[in-house]
């Protein structure tokens, strides 16, 4: 019972499939030719206009994504604390009978 049983490797059963065979393969370099035109420019792109309306609306979303992540961070907290809270008061009542006994 208190002996530790090996385990042993079960011999497969069935259908196996032999090894195979590989063979090694020559790798030839294919003749590259140089491209006659050069590649076209990239388009420049206009620049990103920030208009103020804009500002105000990307300072607004950040600040309202940031109240919420806080919101829910701060509501995780309190609950946690309460569970501790909880979890303290049971031990102290629990310890409390049982040491009047």
């Amino acid at each position: 019972m208190f002996r530790p049983k090996i385990p042993t490797m079960p011999q497969p059963t069935g259908l196996v499939a032999p090894p195979t065979i590989i063979v090694p393969t020559t790798v030839t370099p294919a003749h590259s030719t140089t491209p006659s035109a050069s590649p076209a420019p990239a388009a420049s792109r206009p620049a990103v206009q920030l208009t103020p309306g804009t500002v105000l609306a990307l300072v607004g979303g950040g600040t309202a994504v940031v109240l919420i992540v806080g919101a829910v961070l701060v509501s995780m907290l309190l609950a946690v604390t309460l569970t501790a809270t909880s979890v303290a008061v049971c031990a102290v009542v629990t310890r409390s009978l049982l040491t009047r006994r």
